[in-house]
């Protein structure tokens, strides 16, 4: 979108069309492409809003903070403080909450290069993952828990998120929403407890197992979570057997996010792998 098109917009439009076109030049710096590009262009928006006559004074000192910080940065990180602290101010006056933190890798996996060249061809693209590690959600409630663990498990290399027919939706909006695209690229099927047994041994993460510290993870298998109100179910369990694992914590409220705790263990069970 050039400069001249934003000065059609007026108001919270303009300053929220803002905030996403520095979001957008914020990605693009991050994972280097045309970094100096992004850059010049979220130096000319914010000259533009630094000037105009629409803008309150406010916004007038932000935008100057912002170039007065692009003037002095050599490096993409120190470009990137700069555009995200006015883009921050753009979404805050503008009405807009600030999005969630992400540990976001922008560097590509091994493999990747060679996939977008597959994929250039016309050949299929394929995910990379641990074959063998998959996730079993029991009657997960929350689409924020589903899409948050799906983009976990797709982050850390899971082949597959198996879901019980109770289990929130992935497809509803706030599941697409904390997945943060994870939904389209993660394999996922519903499924009946008594279908897990031919995808290997069944790990169950609940209160009163093994610590994952200690706990000898096998090659494959399914981790078993339960709902947020009540965990898994005493047939779950008992399917796990002597495979019940939990998570060490010290504080006084010992308790975690499901998302949260899936996201530890996984991790766990990954790094046995990899120090295997």
């Amino acid at each position: 979108m050039t400069i001249l098109r934003i000065a059609k917009l007026h108001g919270r439009s303009r300053t929220r069309k803002c905030a996403l076109l520095l979001e957008r030049a914020e990605l693009d710096i991050a994972d280097g492409r045309e970094w100096r590009k992004a850059r010049d262009f979220a130096r000319k928006l914010t000259e533009f809003l630094a000037s105009d006559a629409e803008s309150e004074e406010g916004l007038k000192i932000a935008a100057g903070t912002c170039l007065a910080s692009l003037a002095s940065a050599k490096e993409p990180n120190l470009v990137l403080r700069g555009i995200n602290d006015f883009r921050h101010y753009l979404a805050r006056v503008s009405g807009q909450a600030p999005a969630d933190w992400d540990l976001h890798d922008y560097r590509a996996p091994a493999g990747l290069a060679a996939q977008a060249g597959q994929a250039a061809a016309g050949q299929a693209e394929t995910r990379p993952f641990y074959p063998g590690l998959r996730v079993f959600l029991e009657d997960i409630r929350s689409p924020f828990n589903v899409g948050s663990i799906l983009r976990t498990a797709e982050a850390l290399g899971f082949e597959e998120v198996l879901l019980s027919p109770l289990c929130a939706d992935p497809g509803h909006p706030r599941a697409a929403r904390s997945s943060m695209g994870a939904v389209k690229l993660m394999p996922w099927k519903r499924c009946e407890l008594g279908d897990l047994s031919v995808h290997g041994p069944l790990l169950a993460l609940e209160l009163g197992g093994s610590s994952i510290v200690d706990f000898t993870f096998p090659s494959r298998g399914v981790l078993l979570l339960g709902s947020e109100e009540l965990g898994l179910s005493q047939p779950a369990l008992t399917l796990a057997g002597t495979n019940r694992i939990s998570i060490p914590m010290k504080g006084i409220k010992a308790s975690l996010n499901v998302a949260v705790a899936f996201g530890i263990a996984a991790q766990a069970w990954i790094g046995s792998k990899l120090g295997a």
